[in-house]
């Protein structure tokens, strides 16, 4: 809904978004004074007092402490220090505190002091070492020592708390900010007022707790205490990071409405519109606000602007840019290089040249970055192109020309002009490509010779690599090579790996040949990458042979490469292969994980090697590591499949000891093992472990064990264990209303199976042809042949009527010659037959003639 649809002039700003109920709204109205008036501006901490607040002798006694602190390395012993403590007072060493530039020895002087006796700190002393550390970013000290206020049962005023509380949040402590609430409150150290609550909230919203500060919030209400402008800010700063839209705007609102909008918090709400994507209703709240009298700062614009680039919305972003315009606020560099980048990617060149105009008009020199945007938006065939580089010529002036060069080459490629790239480098090498083109008529002047360098050669290289355009790259950089600029090892780094990608292994090795010849030693990236590229190939001597090598240089090679090998080994039935592999690396001291392991486990179980896997797994176990679930899953599922239930439970019961957790799959393992193996009593017992171990059972636990109960006779039992599965929120899917249905075909009960068959029809689930066979056959058994022939029809109307020769066909066959023998029926068929739509059963059975249709 757009802004002017909700918005009116001078009434409340999208009234129609309400928080919460009002005889329930956290946000009660206040009808008494406010705890802040309208006209005093919001006190940031407690009460701070200054020098002002001594006598002239605290104060020279204050100077006498600080002088002998800051000539000295801090000494408890110090006999001049020691001669003052008997003038030690808590305004004192609060003053010494407040002046102390060094956090390290502001601690020392406040512990120092702590353990005079006869002197206890008080809330001020600790707010003083609190803003201290802060300050510093000292976190584990302000830690100990908001633990150490309440330890010394220190009481404060509401006002000091706010203070304390207010610290702690500005370095992230709101766990310590929340707790050190709660406890004063408990003990009764202090009883905190709206501004320790407000406090409190702006340390909450700043790490996005919004449950936490709606508690909060619940709390004031019910001790009476009013909410004001620093109660809502907060809370509207929380729901705008949360992107809580309609509660974000129902608290704004209610400022609006009890007249609390200020600039700080229209630039929250406009801020949080424009991350949320709601460029015009930021926009348009923007208009309304200034109707007001109400404007944003100077940051804010920038801040919009630049999300507004962003989100590529440059019309709106010129409308804030024409605001800053018409405020006089200053237009550096920074933004219109924002700008003009913004609308060169747009494709908004004019307007780009305008800003580019505006910028020399107003004596702002333009950086190479703008030049370059504005440069590579053209192309070479359009005359402003001829006439920009002759302005941007102009304006470089004396300095040297190749940093010009270097950044058109960057714009080129990174507005994917990468051949236009390659041309200019080309031309300016002298390879004449491409000579009559505007840009080299500049960069190949006689007077002013561009000098190419390593910079000039290496984003092209990298554009190059970026599109795939591995060849060319090479040769480029060869080119440079023979150029005389020297190559990094950034460049043979991103040559290889692309080369690696690639799987050209000969030629990586020659580049790393290449390079270390020069001088280079390859990194731990280096070496990763041709052995990525040895174990895509399946290289296990070659990968070995790097492995030493790498242990040499003291690189580790990464695990994602020997897992990759291990598991394309392993799909290649080369499980054997793969262990001797691990084996080596183990040798070589690099231990593969568990991850890797669990890869070669389940390739020896793949060539029929369970107790190979199992040996495995032991041994791994035996050398300290431990296995994860999907680890035990892998043996699991293996020995259920090998009629081996008994040891796979056990493995459960030894994962379950380990502390890990089985999950679904694993139980559905167990369940389908015992169900296969005739043991239904067993599965529905691993059912009932499930549940204790809360955990949820799927569609494939209930489906396994229906299957299951069906199988062995227990229709009933089945229907029972299907009601619970609704009961539970497991929907049904396709497969488990087949199971079902097939289920109850096996047990006679072809009345129940039907009707969930219909069932799974209406939710719109076509069933497989093995499901109408199973019925045909029950039907058949019960001699409920009208059903046998509605089935039939069914299965002709959609199509899945089996090929005579499948292996279902002799069921279909039957029910044709039983339906054509009963009077009932025999006419529908023998006008099927006609059609044909079935086969003549007669035909294939070689008898000619037989139960011939007559219509």
């Amino acid at each position: 809904m757009a802004l002017s649809r909700i918005i009116k002039s001078n009434q409340i700003l999208f009234k129609s978004t309400k928080l919460i109920p009002p005889n329930s709204s956290l946000l009660h109205s206040c009808k008494s004074p406010l705890f802040f008036p309208s006209n005093q501006r919001r006190p940031i901490c407690a009460k701070h007092r200054n020098d002002n607040f001594l006598s002239s002798d605290q104060i020279n006694i204050s100077n006498a402490f600080i002088s002998i602190l800051i000539k000295h390395p801090f000494s408890p012993n110090n006999p001049e220090l020691n001669n003052l403590v008997p003038l030690l007072t808590h305004k004192i060493v609060e003053s010494v505190l407040n002046n102390l530039k060094n956090w390290r020895l502001a601690q020392q002087f406040f512990t120092w002091v702590s353990s005079l006796p006869g002197y206890k700190h008080n809330i001020y002393t600790y707010n003083a070492m609190a803003s201290i550390l802060s300050r510093a970013r000292q976190n584990a000290q302000l830690k100990a020592l908001a633990l150490d206020v309440v330890d010394s049962n220190c009481s404060m005023n509401p006002g000091a708390l706010g203070f304390f509380i207010r610290c702690l949040g500005s370095v992230g402590l709101v766990d310590e900010a929340n707790n050190l609430f709660d406890q004063v409150k408990r003990i009764g150290l202090c009883v905190p007022n709206s501004y320790s609550y407000n406090c409190l909230l702006e340390a909450l919203s700043k790490s996005n707790l919004i449950d936490l500060v709606e508690t909060r919030l619940k709390e004031m209400r019910n001790l009476g205490l009013e909410f004001d402008k620093y109660t809502l800010t907060p809370v509207l700063q929380v729901y705008c990071i949360a992107g809580q839209f309609d509660k974000a705007l129902s608290v704004f609102n209610e400022m609006l409405e009890r007249g609390w909008v200020d600039e700080h918090v229209l630039s929250i709400l406009v801020v949080a519109l424009s991350k949320w994507g709601e460029v015009d209703k930021a926009i348009e709240l923007i208009d309304r606000m200034e109707e007001r009298g109400m404007r944003l700062n100077e940051k804010t614009f920038y801040v919009l602007i630049h999300g507004f680039v962003r989100q590529s919305r440059m019309d709106k972003a010129l409308c804030l840019f024409d605001k800053i315009r018409k405020l006089g606020f200053c237009r550096s560099v920074s933004l219109f290089d924002v700008m003009i980048g913004g609308l060169c990617k747009n494709n908004e060149r004019e307007k780009a040249l305008s800003l580019y105009s505006e910028m020399k008009e107003l004596g702002i020199d333009p950086d190479f970055g703008i030049l370059t945007k504005l440069i590579s938006s053209f192309s070479e065939e359009e005359e402003e192109m001829d006439r920009l580089l002759q302005q941007c010529w102009e304006y470089v002036g004396s300095q040297p020309k190749n940093l010009l060069f270097n950044s058109v080459l960057e714009g080129l490629v990174r507005n994917g002009s990468i051949d236009t790239a390659c041309n200019l480098i080309q031309s300016v090498m002298g390879n004449n490509r491409n000579g009559g083109s505007v840009l080299v008529k500049y960069f190949l002047n006689e007077k002013e010779v561009v000098t190419l360098n390593t910079n000039s050669f290496t984003s092209v290289i990298n554009g190059l690599l970026g599109a795939g355009k591995v060849d060319m790259a090479l040769s480029l950089f060869r080119e440079m090579v023979q150029f005389g600029c020297n190559p990094t090892l950034s460049h043979y780094n991103d040559l290889i790996d692309a080369l690696c990608k690639l799987n050209r292994l000969e030629e990586s090795y020659e580049l790393l040949r290449q390079m270390k010849e020069m001088g280079l030693e390859p990194t731990h990236f280096t070496h990763n990458c041709i052995f990525g590229c040895l174990c895509r190939l399946e290289d296990v001597e070659g990968a070995v042979e790097l492995v030493r090598k790498m242990r040499f240089y003291g690189h580790e090679p990464w695990i994602k490469y020997s897992t990759l090998l291990v598991k394309n080994l392993c799909k290649h039935e080369k499980a054997v292969e793969a262990c001797k592999f691990l084996t080596d690396m183990a040798q070589e001291g690099f231990l593969p994980d568990i991850i890797t392991y669990s890869a070669a486990i389940n390739g020896l179980i793949k060539i029929k090697s369970v107790d190979k896997g199992l040996e495995l797994f032991q041994e791994i176990c035996a050398r300290g590591y431990c296995p994860d679930v999907i680890s035990y899953n892998i043996l699991i599922k293996a020995l259920c499949k090998a009629k081996r239930v008994a040891e796979a439970e056990g493995l459960l019961n030894d994962m379950m000891l380990k502390g890990l957790v089985p999950s679904e799959v694993t139980y559905n393992y167990l369940i389908d093992g015992w169900c296969k193996n005739g043991e239904i009593d067993r599965a529905m017992l691993c059912l009932s472990k499930m549940f204790g171990k809360e955990r949820e059972a799927n569609v494939i636990t209930y489906a396994t064990l229906v299957d299951g109960l069906c199988k062995f006779g227990r229709p009933d039992d089945a229907l029972k264990l299907w009601d619970e599965m609704g009961r539970k929120g497991c929907i049904p899917n396709r497969i488990a209303y087949q199971t079902l249905v097939n289920g109850l075909c096996k047990c006679g009960r072809s009345s129940a199976a039907l009707v969930h068959f219909n069932e799974m029809k209406e939710k719109e689930m076509r069933p497989d042809s093995y499901i109408y066979i199973a019925l045909i056959s029950a039907f058949l058994s019960d001699t409920n042949l009208t059903c046998v022939l509605d089935m039939l029809k069914e299965m002709v109307d959609v199509g899945n009527l089996p090929d005579p020769l499948d292996k279902n066909f002799p069921i279909i066959r039957g029910a044709i010659c039983k339906l054509l023998e009963d009077a009932r029926t025999s006419f529908s068929i023998k006008h099927f037959i006609a059609e044909g739509k079935i086969p003549d059963v007669s035909l294939l059975e070689g008898a000619e003639g037989r139960h011939k249709p007559s219509i």
